[in-house]
């Protein structure tokens, strides 16, 4: 038994020797042999281009997304800043009958809080259902002044995709228009039209997404902004029912 294994192993050597010496002497004769298969890279630019013209509209939507995002989220930053100070600040110029004082510290602070408090402190003196209706109407206006742009964000979440499926569509169009051409369903004669179908579904569904997650990220942000409000809200108006010292 330990004969034939080694008997069988000495086989195979000489087998693969064999296949060895006939490449060889095939490379030297000038007999074409297979090629090794090279790993081709392919740029991320390179990979756009061969989407087609639909990622011209993308790109577009793409940098608009940007745009919005990025000048919203600064806006919307310097409008959180808090003044937990606000209400205890006012307080004691309310009580003193101080009015004035008190309309230019608002003014001074300079966010969506102190503009509606403004208005509830030029008010005072009015029944308070329509101090608190003058301010819901202030702070409503604030929370419209940084929705501005949003709409835009919501749409293009919802026609990127859409943008994409069109590509798709052109895609295939070009891939059934090569073969009829060419006559025959080679890789290299359907591959255009591959490249072009699944780069433009790939580029709608990210400018998409993009759009659809930042657009509810901002709206947290505001929501939230918007319950502070309410908050600071709550607090004037009971400052308002507080008796002076």
């Amino acid at each position: 038994m330990l004969y034939f294994i080694l008997q069988t192993g000495a086989t195979a050597v000489n087998a693969v020797s064999a296949l060895d010496s006939a490449a060889q002497q095939a490379a030297n004769a000038g007999i074409p042999t297979t090629p090794a298969i090279t790993e081709e890279k392919i740029s991320l630019i390179s990979m756009v281009m061969k989407g087609g013209p639909i990622m011209i509209p993308l790109a577009v939507l793409f940098l608009v997304s940007i745009y919005i995002v990025v000048e919203r989220l600064i806006v919307i930053s310097k409008a959180s800043k808090q003044s937990p100070n606000l209400v205890p600040s006012l307080k004691d110029l309310v009580h003193q009958g101080n009015m004035a004082n008190a309309r230019s510290l608002c003014k001074t602070i300079n966010t969506p809080e102190s503009t509606m408090v403004e208005q509830g402190v030029s008010r005072i003196g009015q029944p308070v259902s329509e101090i608190r209706e003058a301010m819901n109407k202030s702070g409503g206006n604030e929370i419209a002044k940084l929705e501005k742009n949003l709409g835009t964000l919501n749409i293009i979440g919802r026609i990127a995709p859409m943008f994409g499926f069109i590509g798709t569509i052109i895609g295939v169009i070009k891939i059934f228009y090569d073969i009829s051409l060419a006559k025959t369903v080679e890789i290299e004669v359907i591959s255009s039209g591959l490249y072009q179908k699944m780069i433009t579904s790939a580029g709608g569904l990210v400018v998409g997404v993009l759009a659809f997650v930042c657009y509810h990220f901002i709206n947290a942000r505001l929501d939230k902004l918007a319950h502070r409000m309410e908050d600071t809200q709550i607090q004037f108006l009971d400052m308002l029912n507080e008796p002076s010292k």
